[in-house]
């Protein structure tokens, strides 16, 4: 829907903006033999890797997917398992899309720049590019083209030699952003042309279900949000004596030292019987202790 596509140019945008700023202020050259290559590759790599981890973090489908159980209302058979299988093919599918916008942008976008590139496969350029002494052994090659990225590292008669190697290799970058554009475009057409064509929905009528299953989240998590304060607040009312947002409150209760250690710690989910959880200490003690205790009047100090 709309929404996908706002939230993915949303991550593009920032996903360009950081890689701006990531390699202005972090990105330099070791222009060495041996060092280039993996200091270029971490810097195109690394964040890559970490944006598509967070990308699949972030997304709520991952951990549907993840702790999700088979619905009790299914039946056992062998054409509800080929359909949860295509259900779970087609969430991944999904979210792993989602997941490829941040990553593959700064791929994109390292690439087009071409300074990471340069950097990493500079010492890799042929040796029969430039001319040179003939004399100079094949490590020492390695060593004089390692140092081209650094312009103030080249002796000034191979000043032209390293303009053309550096051009050369920001044509291969760039190139290969461009391609990698141009296949990540015509993936994203494709799948949503068979999408469409695989899918027993009409175009209307898959916009109806987008719009329904959107409505329904938000419904759902207004009516968690309102849910889980309103129980939560049962808990409180039962610790302190009064529920807050009570104007007129008569009495409030003192808990006692040990009910205070009863709250206080790390919690846990602990499992009450085959179908219910206590979700934290005080929802613990609630369910167990009772409401006696000491109580004060509020009237009494006026």
């Amino acid at each position: 829907g709309k929404e996908v596509i706002i939230a993915n140019a949303i991550i593009a945008i920032l996903t360009i903006g950081g890689q701006q700023l990531f390699s202005f202020f972090t990105f330099s050259c070791p222009c060495h033999a041996g060092q280039n290559l993996i200091y270029g590759l971490a810097f195109l790599g690394v964040p890559a890797l970490i944006l598509l981890i967070v990308g699949f973090a972030l997304n709520n489908q991952t951990w549907r997917l993840v702790t999700g159980k088979r619905s009790p209302l299914q039946q056992e058979g062998t054409c509800n398992r080929l359909l949860q299988w295509k259900l779970t093919c087609f969430v991944l599918c999904s979210i792993t899309g989602r997941a490829l916008v941040a990553p593959v942008t700064w791929l994109a976008v390292t690439l087009i720049n071409g300074s990471f590139y340069v950097c990493a496969v500079s010492e890799y350029v042929s040796v029969y590019y430039f001319g040179g002494n003939p004399n100079t052994t094949a490590s020492e090659l390695r060593k004089i083209l390692a140092a081209f990225p650094c312009s103030q590292l080249v002796p000034p008669e191979l000043s032209r030699a390293r303009d053309e190697v550096i051009l050369l290799l920001r044509y291969q970058s760039q190139v290969a952003g461009w391609l990698l554009i141009a296949v990540v475009a015509i993936t994203v057409f494709l799948s949503y042309c068979l999408a469409s064509c695989f899918s027993p929905l009409s175009f209307l009528h898959f916009r109806y279900w987008t719009n329904y299953v959107h409505n329904e989240q938000d419904l759902f998590d207004e009516a968690m949000d309102q849910h889980s304060r309103l129980y939560a607040m049962q808990h409180v009312r039962k610790f302190f004596g009064f529920a807050p947002g009570h104007e007129n409150v008569k009495e409030i209760r003192i808990p006692s030292l040990r009910e205070w250690q009863a709250i206080s710690g790390l919690a846990f989910l602990k499992l009450v019987d085959e179908e219910h959880y206590d979700y934290s200490l005080l929802h613990d003690w609630a369910l167990k202790d009772s409401v006696d205790g000491k109580y004060l009047k509020t009237d009494e100090t006026r």
